[in-house]
């Protein structure tokens, strides 16, 4: 099952706004410039509110996981797999008796 493991518009948004940030923060950092971190602070917590702003809009993830038909159906194949591999697994306690 493919997910797209937060490839969509919101996350891309979020952790380029919050990327900038920390760019400037260390930059900010080594100019001793403590205005320039708090505003990369301020930036780097920007980036998570407008990834928040944007899923929320719809530009996120769409699902979050399996829905009750897919979980059913997967844990009925775990199980019939499950149930194959111990009749063909070979009878090791008997065989040394």
């Amino acid at each position: 099952m493919a997910h797209s493991h937060g490839h969509t518009p919101a996350a891309w948004t979020g952790v380029i706004i919050a990327f900038i940030g920390f760019c400037t923060g260390s930059v900010f950092m080594v100019m001793p410039s403590p205005v320039g971190v708090a505003a990369s602070l301020v930036l780097i917590l920007a980036g998570a509110v407008v990834g928040g702003i944007m899923r929320a809009a719809g530009l996120g993830q769409k699902s979050k996981g399996l829905t009750k038909d897919q979980l059913q159906a997967h844990t009925q194949k775990f199980t019939q797999a499950q149930a194959q591999k111990q009749s063909a697994a070979p009878q090791t306690a008997e065989a040394h008796s």
